[in-house]
């Protein structure tokens, strides 16, 4: 019984976290449009390697003012994919000073084809698929986050 039970144990140790995973930071964040509206979201903080590395991935939904927000300590292009990511996400690419770069939008779940940031960013933001589009959110706008440093650790 208790071979049984290490082996168990030792199985779910190997699953891939799902929505219980451990925590990460929260923080408030807004985007203000070039129509005049101000969004509000909460999201979760990704600042290291590893958090970054796992991103949303197992998640099976997300709230509807909810995202992740990955910071780099310098400007960089980046590439995102959605393997292992079971929700649709919108992708914003954004510049140091908060103005977005470039968005992907409705990037397909579990798909291994890369969507380029289309130049160097600080940092990217994603939502749910559709909240770009719903919003009217474009490239320009500005994201305001009050934790997002001029640069962050690296791990």
């Amino acid at each position: 019984m208790r071979a049984l039970f290490a082996f168990l144990l030792g199985l779910f140790l190997l699953l891939p976290s799902g929505p219980g995973h451990a925590a990460l930071e929260q923080a408030p964040l807004t985007i203000d449009t070039a129509t005049g509206l101000t969004l509000s979201f909460h999201v979760e903080l990704a600042r290291t390697e590893a958090e970054r590395a796992q991103g949303l991935m197992y998640r099976d939904k997300l709230a509807p003012d909810a995202g992740m927000l990955f910071f780099y300590l310098t400007d960089r292009p980046v590439a995102f994919w959605m393997k292992n990511t079971l929700i649709p996400l919108d992708l914003l690419f954004i510049k140091r000073d908060g103005t977005i770069l470039s968005i992907a939008e409705r990037a397909v779940p579990l798909s291994e084809t890369t969507i380029p940031s289309e130049g160097p960013v600080a940092a990217v933001l994603e939502l749910n698929g559709g909240t770009v589009s719903r919003l009217g959110i474009k490239p320009g706008d500005r994201i305001h986050c009050a934790v997002m440093p001029q640069s962050q650790p690296e791990d």
